[in-house]
């Protein structure tokens, strides 16, 4: 999982498990699992061939007994770039910019490597560093703009950042590798495609999402939030735990300042409004089949994972892929998959509670791998 692995986890405390759903069973148990294993709360939509299903396990908000509503909003994290990918190519369809445009000729405030492309950015390959933070092959990390541990990683999230300052930070760091040269995973490529939106239209990135997706799909519980920290409506808590001397604080993270995210991330939606997206994008609905095709058109990055343009691919069982992304901001983690024709499509919000620290990378791991087991029953079980 790319954007949430250090995201997913913490364990809940009191959590109560939705009633077993006869035909779903194998689902509501790996949602159970997760659970045991340290989430707060999980809903889950399913869309195949025996029809639609929406289950949920746990609590909306720890130490209270109310379950996890099965319709309610969430941060969908990185889920947000392909609403951002999806503008940017109705743009290039339109004759606005294309694909192989030097990102510099359209943002030449940054002074970018001239060879660093409108394609790189949605794809990954420009070498910029990610604002968030780098995993190193050594396995060390180096920060970025956010602190990742303690009250500072709380704090953070709660300030308003604006997308120059974003960007910069990376752009004080040095490249990972020539444009074009490898596949690194990086916010910072988002922030400069949320900025080409808004010069090539004259309008914020936000607006375009409202005008071009939200709107003609009716996607009314979907919100682009900018700086509103709150989630509004039915939702669940998310939660952040962390050490400060030889006591564990948990930080409830579900009202943050998204603008640390933003196009690389803000959005807040619910699962189905994620179905309606998904339907609509690979059923030709947003870009005509050749951008469609650009958009679908992968890099292997690892064993069973590929790379499109704001669009992951992965293997998830037995000729089972899944088209898609997954999120994660503090205290949520997000996944919304389909496969190639559309038959089956899964999306999945998983809010983290106290108990699991967070640079813990066992119990990370073991939520991790837990998560995908839903992801692959959801979308590949019989």
């Amino acid at each position: 999982m790319i954007s949430a692995i250090v995201l997913v986890g913490s364990a809940a405390t009191g959590a109560v498990a939705a009633p077993a759903v006869t035909d779903r069973a194998p689902l509501q148990r790996a949602m159970n699992e997760l659970i045991a294993a340290g989430a707060a709360g999980i809903q889950v939509r399913v869309h195949d061939g025996r029809g639609e299903w929406t289950g949920t396990a746990g609590v909306a908000q720890v130490d209270r007994p109310e379950p996890v509503p099965a319709d309610g909003r969430f941060r969908i994290g990185s889920i947000t770039k392909m609403f951002v990918a999806t503008v940017l190519l109705q743009l290039v369809g339109e004759g606005r910019l294309g694909l192989d445009d030097p990102v510099q000729r359209h943002l030449p405030q940054f002074g970018l490597d001239p060879r660093i492309t409108v394609r790189m950015v949605l794809q990954h390959t420009s070498g910029l560093f990610n604002y968030t933070g780098e995993l190193k092959p050594d396995g060390s990390f180096e920060e970025g703009i956010l602190p990742t541990s303690g009250r500072a990683a709380v704090d953070a999230v709660r300030r308003d950042y604006r997308p120059d300052e974003l960007i910069r930070t990376a752009l004080a760091k040095p490249a990972l590798f020539e444009p074009g040269a490898d596949w690194s995973y990086s916010n910072t490529n988002y922030q400069l495609a949320g900025l080409l939106i808004e010069k090539v239209t004259g309008l914020p990135y936000s607006v375009q999402i409202y005008g071009r997706i939200v709107a003609p799909l009716a996607l009314w519980e979907t919100l682009v939030p900018g700086s509103w920290p709150e989630i509004i409506g039915p939702h669940a808590h998310g939660y952040l735990s962390y050490g400060e001397g030889d006591a564990q604080i948990t930080a409830d993270m579900t009202s943050q300042n998204p603008t640390w995210a933003g196009a690389a991330g803000e959005i807040i939606s619910t699962t189905r409004d994620l179905d309606t997206f998904l339907t609509a994008l690979f059923g030709g609905r947003l870009l005509a089949p050749p951008l469609l095709a650009e958009l679908r058109a992968t890099r292997a990055i690892a064993p069973g994972l590929a790379y499109g343009l704001g669009l992951m691919e992965q293997e998830l069982g037995p000729d089972c892929v899944g088209l898609g992304h997954n999120g994660g901001v503090p205290g949520y983690y997000s996944d919304a998959y389909s496969t190639a024709d559309g038959s089956s499509r899964i999306e999945v919000s998983i809010t983290t509670g106290p108990g699991v620290r967070m640079d813990d990378l066992e119990q990370v791991a073991e939520l991790s791998a837990r998560a995908r087991s839903v992801l692959a029953e959801g979308l590949c079980g019989e």
